[in-house]
């Protein structure tokens, strides 16, 4: 267990200009689609994180050449080329691939290896075999691939994945079973999900005829809009819920070096801590604007943050890569004492699915009550994400609990440093009597927060206890590596000054 200590770092602002690490999403799709690719595709801002090697050992594992190094200029990042086994297709490996914690590595590699005739073995760690695969299984099995799991064959007698049915046999470790004679078909995904689209596409490429995708609110797109980068033609329509891909297409590396864009997930937790921490003005650089991964900063105007924005692909042509795939510019967070709780409807939450959290940190220090609809998808994340926020936040005195699939946070539009106690309230996932006495305890005492080895969960926690000034002992913090292992050097060297 790790002990923070935010009290060292009271009435020290976050303050300055800075970078974080390359997205996570759009670093796992690179990976893939160039390793799918004809020829050697360059690549820079790739992020060095623990997921992202999951998928780059895999496609070496299926014959891809990788030859990257760290960036000595951009922490958490890699450079170099991804060499692509193009038509020729991936190679059966030697032994199981191991995914580690990474759901995108998982799902992704299930869609890419069922147009192929191999065999393969995908396990996981603990976390990760515990995360539901049916949803993306499903619509495979209709194209003709098989997976088995725990020994058991899943084939055609698999059925439509809904909220109470996730096929509890159906994780890993969990077998491939390819077929070189895939049909196209149309899928209506019951899910907003990005990785079970991203999963049917990849499977569309090798399969006869057009596959296309449906679904009922628009998921990231990051798959969308880098596949034409390697000549892959596509169509999306009904505003982009519907992508249609034709079948025998073959990838080819990018002419261009494909630089990959800041991640918001990443720059969500440090753009809030300067929200929550008197006198900070906080800027991150080259961020990707995408509008499917920037629903937080609409809920942190909503909310009363000041936020300033701009679209460095607009306003400096130096500034945009060769090959820009996707819109990145510069987000500057500004203190924002006067907070207003609001809704997120179910319709928002795609865009910010990674952001809960921290959104809900933030909306402990609004005036009323912040409630996030329909966030079941929160409990099959890395851990129960739904739980353990309203577990940690309850320790840390602040009303936090589930109403059926909603996250509701009761804030009192003060910011716990400036209180002179904490509130502490009986922790329930159920809503709290609202004649429950107040007790407090003095904000010196020292509170242990678990983050359940979830990486989203560390950087709040430890947010808390920086924006907060808590002494706090978090556990799990190795669990950084998985998307931004650097985050708690920056968040003390921003606020050193």
């Amino acid at each position: 267990m790790t002990q923070f200590n935010g009290a060292n770092y009271t009435n020290k602002p976050l303050v300055g200009t800075t970078t974080v690490p390359g997205d996570k999403s759009i670093s796992h799709r690179i990976a893939l689609f160039a390793a799918c690719a004809e020829g050697a595709t360059r690549v820079r801002g790739l992020l060095n994180s623990a997921d992202v090697h999951s998928t780059l050992d895999a496609v070496v594992a299926l014959g891809a050449q990788v030859d990257l190094t760290e960036d000595a200029d951009f922490p958490d990042t890699l450079y170099g080329t991804i060499t692509g086994w193009g038509k020729a297709g991936p190679a059966q490996p030697a032994q199981a691939i191991d995914c580690g914690n990474s759901g995108t590595t998982a799902r992704l590699l299930m869609g890419l290896l069922a147009g192929y005739p191999l065999r393969v073995e995908l396990v996981g760690d603990e976390s990760l075999s515990r995360r539901p695969m049916r949803r993306v299984a499903e619509p495979l099995t209709q194209m003709g691939a098989r997976f088995e799991s725990a020994g058991k064959l899943a084939g055609k007698s698999i059925g439509k994945p809904t909220d109470k049915q996730e096929s509890p046999e159906l994780t890993l470790p969990l077998v491939v079973h390819g077929s070189s004679e895939l049909r196209g078909i149309h899928y209506d995904s019951p899910v907003a999900s990005a990785q079970v689209k991203s999963a049917v596409l990849l499977a569309g490429l090798n399969a006869q005829g057009a596959t296309s995708v449906t679904e009922p609110r628009l998921s990231r797109t990051h798959t969308e809009l880098l596949l034409p980068s390697f000549g892959v033609e596509l169509e999306r329509r009904d505003y982009g819920r519907t992508t249609l891909i034709e079948g025998g297409q073959h990838l080819q590396a990018c002419e261009a070096e494909l630089q990959v864009p800041s991640d918001p997930s990443s720059a969500a937790f440090l753009l809030i801590a300067a929200a929550l921490t008197s006198s900070s003005e906080l800027t991150v650089q080259g961020v990707s604007l995408n509008p499917t991964r920037t629903g937080f900063l609409s809920i942190m105007r909503r909310m009363g943050v000041k936020i300033a924005i701009r679209n460095s692909n607009l306003e400096n042509e130096e500034e945009v890569p060769a090959l820009s795939f996707e819109s990145r510019g510069t987000i500057t967070a500004f203190y924002s004492p006067e907070l207003q709780g609001t809704t997120i409807e179910a319709g928002e939450i795609p865009s910010l699915i990674d952001e809960i959290p921290i959104l809900a940190l933030l909306a402990t220090a609004a005036q009323g009550t912040t409630r996030f609809c329909e966030v079941s998808e929160l409990r099959v994340k890395e851990t129960d994400r739904l739980a353990a926020i309203v577990e940690g936040l309850t320790t840390l005195g602040f009303i936090a609990y589930v109403e059926e699939n909603d996250l509701v946070i009761e804030g009192d539009g003060t910011i716990l440093s400036h209180r002179s106690s904490a509130a502490s309230h009986s922790s329930s996932l159920t809503k709290p009597n609202k004649n429950v006495t107040k007790s407090y305890r003095p904000l010196k005492a020292r509170i242990a927060l678990a983050t359940h080895n979830d990486h989203r969960l560390a950087m709040t926690w430890l947010v808390a206890a920086r924006a907060f000034a808590l002494n706090l002992d978090i556990d799990g913090l190795e669990s950084l590596t998985v998307s931004y292992p650097s985050f708690l050097k920056d968040l003390e060297r921003l606020g050193s000054l």
